[in-house]
């Protein structure tokens, strides 16, 4: 957080730790005795839902002004795709453990494609285009790795989830950020976003695509490279044309995004998009 600024005042960490030293009595043992931005019982109640949400929004937006980083590009993709060579630890059968394994071609486009966004961020001191993940394993791991693999920052966006999910090794820590509101943790996916890759995956990476799909289609976003990463995988899931010819969707609808197969590709959608040098070396 920024320093603070001087006060002739009694700044708000003396005062906690002042009322920490208060004498025992059944008055200052009293939930009714705690400052209230001091109160975990308060700050977590129902009533207070909305100041959590402002919160959650603030924390985030102070790290990354104080660093000075004033776009990203996010990736998008699934959790339980293991890196090549690894075992498919999210496997609940056979067909599953073959198909995770072979998916793991993705781990490495998705690092390959972090590598490239972050040399573009490096020659611009790593204020644009700063490589941005959900921040757990899988794809959002292998983004975070491609970044660290050029000495790139990159960002975490994690989420609180019923099972374990600790942010993975190559988040940069001071923007290794956690959120308890997956609308909160959306914002800060898309308000500084240039570009958003999206790699096979499944619930989650469905709800990410189409919510920024939905964005751009209803011009509540402004037009950002939306690139699908392998073809194959998402026409298969995905019927793009039943829907246009089914009249849910315009014609021109499914060209608010792009398909690619390897990072090369969708890193030229964005370098053409923003009329960006080539990278010579990542």
């Amino acid at each position: 957080m920024a320093k603070r600024r001087p006060t002739s005042l009694r700044t708000s960490v003396e005062d906690v730790a002042a009322s920490k030293r208060a004498p025992s009595t059944p008055q200052t043992e009293s939930p009714a005795f705690r400052l209230a931005f001091a109160d975990d019982d308060f700050l977590t109640s129902e009533e207070t839902r909305g100041v959590r949400f402002q919160l959650e929004y603030m924390k985030p937006e102070f790290r990354l002004r104080e660093r000075g980083i004033n776009s990203t590009v996010v990736l998008f993709g699934g959790a339980r795709i293991p890196a090549p060579g690894k075992p498919a630890w999210a496997a609940k059968n056979e067909v599953q453990k073959a198909n995770l394994e072979a998916a793991s071609k993705y781990y490495d486009e998705a690092r390959r494609f972090a590598q490239l966004a972050s040399a573009t961020s490096k020659a611009l001191d790593f204020k644009e285009f700063v490589v941005t993940t959900g921040g757990g394993p899988g794809v959002m791991e292998a983004g975070n790795r491609g970044a660290a693999d050029v000495g790139a920052p990159s960002i975490g966006l994690n989420i609180v989830l019923p099972h374990e999910q600790a942010p993975n090794a190559y988040v940069t820590p001071d923007l290794s950020f956690n959120f308890h509101y997956f609308a909160t943790r959306k914002i800060h996916f898309l308000m500084r976003a240039k570009c958003v890759a999206v790699f096979p995956g499944g619930f989650g990476t469905l709800d990410e695509f189409f919510e920024t799909l939905t964005l751009i289609q209803t011009k509540r976003m402004d037009p950002i490279p939306l690139i699908l990463f392998g073809a194959e995988f998402w026409n298969k899931v995905i019927n793009f044309e039943a829907l246009a010819e089914a009249g849910t969707i315009a014609p021109d609808d499914t060209k608010l995004f792009h398909f690619a197969d390897t990072a090369e590709e969708g890193w030229e959608v964005v370098r053409k998009f923003y009329d960006l040098p080539v990278v010579k070396e990542a």
